[in-house]
């Protein structure tokens, strides 16, 4: 039965790879794009923006792999795949200055159990007030920030399968107006049994909608304290991932996910690490809508494809792993990212 499963995945996963060799327009009458709709409906943005530089290297194939704590993020299920306990400090310089920040903790209480935190934090420089009658500014300034604390249980409960659940809490500013919410993650990790590979599905972001809190004044000098809701980003992600190559000095890993998320179009993410001597990493990964080529330009998504190298540097009290990724954005320029994991 587990031999058929597996089957049945990797069948899914080769058919959708497949899909995108096809003409463009006879994919895209199979799998319509659906972004069009879509797109718009969702709060809180920031929950989308990836973290840890390893992940986005990896085009942010993540949820089969996930075994750092980045796992926070990306499939809690993740935190019982590694042994050690592990602190993750990330920084994205994002597009138009925004500065993204990420600081988790991933802890083992048992062999078959694992906790973690998180925090999350974007902000932006203080932006002037404009209006009808000032378009070049009045001289006030607003500020616009989000913030995310998440806590993380995970459990193995056999040798080939774990699942995990993170409660997050959100909370949003934009001049005087706030939202807060809280979202689940629910995310399972399965090792098939065949070789090194390993599937995972995950959902992030679940819960309810959400409407702004505060009040207004529009131009006439109109109060405004009653806003429309919306739901937050939710996803819904298939990944699957093995190591083709594995030996005492040289591993690489390769990885493959779909995601559907509430608010735009489906996309495939394909991602590979070459890793030496447990020391250097190199990465590289990719991203494409459904229904645009494989190769080329994907012009309905912002990134296209990612790079990304990691250093392992082994001390006398921890283990210090630093990664680096570049995003590549069609008409945004590059995203940067950094992080600093240690473990203890």
């Amino acid at each position: 039965m587990r031999a058929i499963s597996f089957h049945r995945h990797l069948v899914l996963v080769v058919a959708l790879s497949v899909g995108f060799l096809l003409p463009g327009e006879g994919w895209g009458q199979l799998v319509p794009n659906l972004g069009g709709q879509r797109v718009g409906i969702s709060a809180f943005q920031f929950l989308k923006l990836g973290v840890g530089a390893r992940a986005i290297g990896l085009g942010e194939t993540f949820v089969a792999i996930a075994n750092d704590a980045s796992a926070l993020y990306w499939n809690p299920a993740g935190l019982v795949q590694f042994s050690d306990n592990q602190v993750l400090v990330g920084h994205t310089e994002y597009v138009l200055d925004i500065k993204h920040e990420f600081l988790g903790a991933a802890i083992h209480v048992t062999p078959s159990d694992a906790v973690g935190f998180a925090i999350t934090a974007l902000r932006t420089q203080d932006q002037e007030i404009t209006t009808e009658t000032q378009p070049f500014g009045t001289g006030q300034f607003y500020s616009y920030g989000d913030f995310a604390a998440a806590v993380s249980y995970s459990r193995k409960m056999t040798d080939q399968f774990s699942f995990g659940v993170t409660v997050r809490y959100i909370e949003e500013t934009l001049d005087v107006l706030k939202m807060r919410g809280t979202v689940v993650d629910l995310g399972t990790y399965y090792w098939t049994g065949i070789g090194t590979s390993r599937f995972a599905v995950v959902v992030t972001n679940f819960g309810p909608d959400v409407a702004p809190t505060g009040q207004v004044t529009v131009f006439g000098g109109d109060q405004v304290n009653s806003f429309q809701s919306f739901s937050p980003p939710t996803q819904f992600k298939i990944g699957f991932a093995l190591d083709p190559v594995q030996s005492a000095d040289q591993r690489v890993t390769a990885s493959i996910e779909l995601q559907h998320p509430n608010d735009n179009a489906e996309n495939l993410h394909m991602g590979v690490e070459y890793s030496w001597n447990n020391w250097l990493s190199l990465r590289a990964g990719v991203r494409r809508t459904i229904g645009e080529p494989l190769f080329g330009r994907d012009n309905t998504t912002a990134s296209d494809f990612t790079l990304g190298i990691g250093i392992n540097a082994p001390t006398a009290l921890t283990d210090l792993k630093f990664d680096y990724a570049y995003a590549h954005f069609n008409d945004l320029g590059s995203v940067h990212r950094i992080s600093l994991g240690a473990s203890f």
